[in-house]
């Protein structure tokens, strides 16, 4: 199997009106977040299905793949990834390095949020954390939502140390990407230890940009949604 065969399969796969559909989804025009990004109009579905039929694909192959042009290859190469280290933890450290080394290719929403937890975060729970800290301070937007999106891998073992120091780093961040990440994790720690939450929100929520405010609070009694909401 060659990241060729992969591309000649999901190719044939592709529609252009969903194609269509997705540039916009995704933001693709000039001087939006996902510029110059190109779709076949593969759903997700679909590239799941045909990325399982490659999940022995050659490492060297899948990096091909995550540098492709073409927005749903990239993303059949981090399906592939997430795969592989499921069945082989021996190769965890490759794919890791993998990834950190090719952060450029991963630059949509959707394609950090499906890797950044397993692939980062997963790695990184019984190391050290310094690499997201350097994610974080990064000038690349997706490497600060990399940043905060592995995190939501020790959350779930509900460890909320990295994820609340993170989004101390990244309250000042202009990208509302950014914005709606951070809130989206702090609301996951919230789900699981409301106090926790409610501290950070009473030291930061006049200064939190708006909308990770509102992400965060989502799920809090109405009344304490108000009340945060309410600070200037």
């Amino acid at each position: 199997m060659t990241a060729s065969d992969l591309q000649v399969r999901l190719r044939a796969l592709g529609n252009p009106k969903d194609a269509a559909f997705l540039s916009r989804f995704f933001k693709t025009g000039p001087g939006d977040y996902g510029e110059g990004d190109l779709f076949i109009g593969v759903r997700v579905p679909v590239t799941r299905r045909v990325a399982a039929e490659f999940k022995t694909l050659p490492l060297d192959e899948v990096q091909r793949l995550l540098h492709s042009e073409i927005h749903e290859e990239r993303l059949a190469s981090l399906l592939i990834l997430a795969m592989q280290v499921k069945a082989n933890e021996k190769i965890r450290k490759r794919i890791y390095d993998l990834y950190i080394a090719n952060t450029r290719y991963v630059n949509n929403w959707d394609l950090v949020d499906l890797s950044a937890p397993s692939l980062v975060g997963e790695y990184l729970a019984t190391r050290s954390r310094r690499p997201l800290y350097r994610l974080a301070r990064s000038r690349w937007l997706w490497d600060r939502r990399i940043s905060i999106l592995a995190t939501l891998h020790f959350i779930r073992l509900g460890d909320f140390t990295d994820t609340l120091a993170i989004a101390e780093l990244l309250l000042g961040d202009h990208e509302d990407l950014i914005h709606k990440a951070v809130g989206w994790m702090l609301r996951e720690v919230g789900k699981r230890n409301a106090t926790i939450l409610e501290d950070f929100l009473d030291r930061h929520s006049k200064v939190m940009p708006r909308t990770m405010l509102r992400y965060a609070i989502e799920r809090l009694p109405e009344a304490q949604r108000r009340r945060y909401l309410a600070r200037d």
